[in-house]
Parts: C-alpha cells; sequence; structure tokens
C-alpha cells in the first residue's frame, strides 16, 4: 500500500466525482481531500470533505498532498453570464494553483479541453487556452494539461447541446479513424482513471499536455508476477554452499573484555520473584 495523499476540486462534476471515487479505491491513495462549495454524496473512511468559499479560498483551505486534481468545469448557460463562467473556468483553477504552489504541492492536473487555444474563434476554447497559457507561466513544480473530447457518462443534470452532441458522435465513430480519432467523445470515468495514471506513473517533466485520443487508450501498467520454479525456490545446494565459509572468513567470537578500562558501578541483586494472584473481578 502506498502513503499518497490527493486534493480534488470540482468533485460533485462528471469527472471529478469519479475521480474521488477511483482515488478512494486505489491502493496507492490513504488520503483524499475534497475541496468543494457543497458535500458530495460519496462516502469513503480515506475521503475527507472541505466546504469552502472559493471566492474567499486561502493557503491554509489546502493542506500539502502529493497532487491537486482540478476538474472545475461549467457551462456558459448554467453559468447564467461570461463573467461568471470565466470565474469558474479561469480564475478559480488559476488561484488554487497558485496556492498549491504556495503549499509545495510537487504535481497540479487540471481539465481543459480539446480545443483549447488563445487564439480560438470559439470563446469556450479562448479561455481554456488562456488557462492554459497562465498556469504554464506561474512556473509550477509539475503540470499536466487534461484535454478531453465530449465528456459522455451519466449526469444528475440534462445538458441538450451535450445529449446532442454525444448521439452525433456516437454515430459518427465508425467514420472517425485516423487523425479523427481524437475528435471521438471519451466516457468521463476513463479520463478520471488516466489522470489517476498520469500521476502515479506518467511522464517526469514540467508541463506536458495529453490530447483526448492518448487519454482514451491510457491503462495502469501490467503487474508481471516473476515466474520462480521449486528447483530455483530450494536449491540446496547454492544454499549450502553460501554456509560453507572458509575458516579465515569466518567471524573470532572470542571476545576479550579490558576489565581495567571497563568499570561496573552497579550492582546486581538476584532477588526472589514472587507472583502475586491474579485478581478476578
Amino acid at each position: 500500500m502506498g502513503m499518497r495523499a490527493a486534493i480534488v476540486v470540482g468533485a460533485t462534476g462528471l469527472t471529478g466525482s469519479s475521480l474521488v471515487e477511483q482515488l478512494c479505491e486505489n491502493d496507492e491513495y490513504v488520503s483524499v481531500t475534497v475541496i468543494a462549495r457543497r458535500k458530495p454524496t460519496f462516502k469513503h473512511p480515506k475521503l475527507e470533505v472541505k466546504i469552502c468559499d472559493f471566492d474567499r479560498l486561502e493557503e491554509q483551505d489546502i493542506a500539502f498532498a502529493h497532487e491537486l486534481y482540478c476538474c472545475l468545469g461549467t457551462t456558459i448557460k448554467k453559468a447564467g453570464s461570461r463573467k461568471v463562467f470565466e470565474k469558474v473556468d479561469f480564475e478559480y483553477p488559476l488561484a488554487i494553483a497558485s496556492l498549491a504552489k504556495k503549499r509545495g504541492i510537487p504535481h497540479f492536473l487540471v481539465i481543459t479541453a480539446m480545443g483549447a487555444k488563445e487564439s480560438s474563434p470559439f470563446y469556450y476554447n479562448r479561455v481554456k487556452g488562456k488557462l492554459e497559457h497562465d498556469l504554464m507561466e506561474l512556473g509550477l513544480q509539475q503540470l499536466s494539461i487534461i484535454r478531453p473530447s465530449l465528456l459522455v457518462g451519466e449526469r444528475n443534470e440534462f445538458r441538450l447541446g451535450e445529449k446532442v452532441g454525444e448521439k452525433v458522435l456516437k454515430l459518427a465513430k465508425p467514420l472517425l479513424i485516423g487523425p479523427l480519432k481524437r475528435f471521438r467523445a471519451i466516457e468521463a470515468s476513463q479520463v478520471a482513471k488516466a489522470m489517476m495514471i498520469i500521476a502515479l506513473h506518467g511522464k517526469q517533466q514540467p508541463v506536458t499536455i495529453y490530447p483526448s485520443h492518448e487519454l482514451a487508450i491510457l491503462a495502469f501498467p501490467e503487474t508481471v508476477e516473476e515466474d520462480v520454479s521449486r528447483e530455483t525456490l530450494f536449491n540446496w545446494d547454492k544454499i549450502k554452499k553460501a554456509d560453507s565459509l572458509h575458516e579465515e572468513d569466518k567471524v573470532n567470537r572470542n571476545v576479550v573484555i579490558d576489565r581495567e578500562k571497563y568499570t561496573i558501578h552497579d550492582k546486581v541483586v538476584d532477588e526472589e520473584v514472587r507472583f502475586r494472584p491474579y485478581d478476578k473481578e
């Protein structure tokens, strides 16, 4: 069992909720802390929940951890305005990353979007691109940028646009081959799994961007058990050879004590030891 600790921000969303469950079930992690505005429904002995106002989040609200997973994200429709959308998808992640750097958290993993680019013609992708740029400028110890395609899975809320997109991509999946594979929809649970694999076995470099088609195929390394034969395990000839030392190699166990150098000041008195019967209550 490992001794890792993780922090998850955005744990009540589609990917974040799956990530929390997978982290808690993974033997490498002994502690999983969720920082959220509302309490998640999932419970686990490893899980600690901190209810915080992200507008007032301070350094002491974030304890040390080996990884901080940022799964914050919303839509303009749900946010109600571009200003609120930018606060959730840009300002909060950047502020949390800054606090993580101050706390010495070595690895920050963040979900952006497949088309994230500052010069994108699409507003959503421009915001995500600006977030990536500013996170890189922050100088984190290690930054992993997760760029999934359309996320699919069972949501607690109905999103018409995403449902339509999911059906279209599902029908088009057989046609999305070769370079077009990157446009395939991806299960949120696979993205969560990929983030954990990246944290435990990913590239050890300052900044790494993981596109959707790479996230889709990431899997934990297979554990190879060494096949040890009984002949190798019980090689008595080898054991006997190791036990048969040359006389000159043996340790001389005759210990000579220089009594003039060492003086014993305490006396050892042998006393009769008596045991009192155990009193049963």
